[in-house]
């Protein structure tokens, strides 16, 4: 089975094509441009270098939240118009699960974080295990000290990665010291190519659903939306 993953909830643009799991190609980028100049000529590209055609493609993966509601509108809008066109399911598939799952053989806790702005995360925790990331609590937006908070229900290391981590290190070391461990600069950007192996066992398991009925995972409102609600409140 062929999957295209799109990834497009943080400022890091990927694609990928995998097929049975395995990675034919991908692409990322991480230019600032915004994703609805670069995704499609990543796509088109993924597909010529997998060396198949858009009528092989079997579902289109799409990281559907949490994330920055402009990505995930992007990314949302593609894979669905994409698959309506190819008649194809869309998959959705967790932001931060997609970035859990290249440490999950390493059998440690992991917390992906992704800046949220106003002083929050958008933050889960995961088991890592030799399969798949095991989610322990999730997704959430919140502080670090009610994070803190939560991770001291377990024992033991915790590696973080995620965009956020560059803003929060620091507060992470001083409230749970040597507990933090902190993934590698490479790992620290979400990958088209998890989101299309995540995509690939979720169709497995009769996971996919037609374009129109994936939703995205905001967590929270946008600001649009609590300015809305606010003036209809009064």
């Amino acid at each position: 089975m062929f999957v295209l993953g799109i990834e497009a909830a943080t400022p890091v643009a990927g694609v990928a094509v995998v097929e049975d799991g395995r990675i034919l190609a991908e692409r990322l980028v991480n230019n600032r441009r915004t994703h609805s100049i670069n995704l499609l000529p990543m796509i088109k590209a993924v597909i010529e270098e997998a060396g198949i055609t858009p009528k092989q493609i079997e579902a289109v993966a799409v990281s559907s939240g949490p994330g920055s509601f402009t990505g995930l509108r992007i990314g949302l809008t593609t894979a669905k118009t994409l698959a309506w066109v190819w008649q194809v399911p869309v998959v959705g598939v967790s932001t931060l699960e997609a970035l859990a799952l290249p440490l999950a053989p390493q059998g440690q806790m992991i917390c992906p974080i992704l800046n949220a702005r106003k002083n929050e995360v958008y933050a889960s925790v995961f088991r890592g295990s030799a399969g798949q990331p095991e989610l322990l609590t999730g997704p959430l937006a919140l502080g670090m000290q009610e994070l803190v908070q939560i991770l001291g229900q377990w024992e033991g290391p915790v590696t973080f990665l995620g965009d956020a981590v560059s803003e929060y290190k620091q507060e992470i070391l001083d409230r749970i010291g040597d507990r933090a461990v902190f993934a590698p600069q490479s790992a620290l950007l979400p990958r088209g190519a998890a989101v299309a192996e995540l995509g690939y066992r979720k169709m497995t398991r009769g996971g996919g659903v037609p374009p129109l009925e994936l939703q995205a995972e905001y967590i929270r409102m946008s600001e649009a939306e609590v300015k809305l609600a606010a003036r209809c409140g009064k």
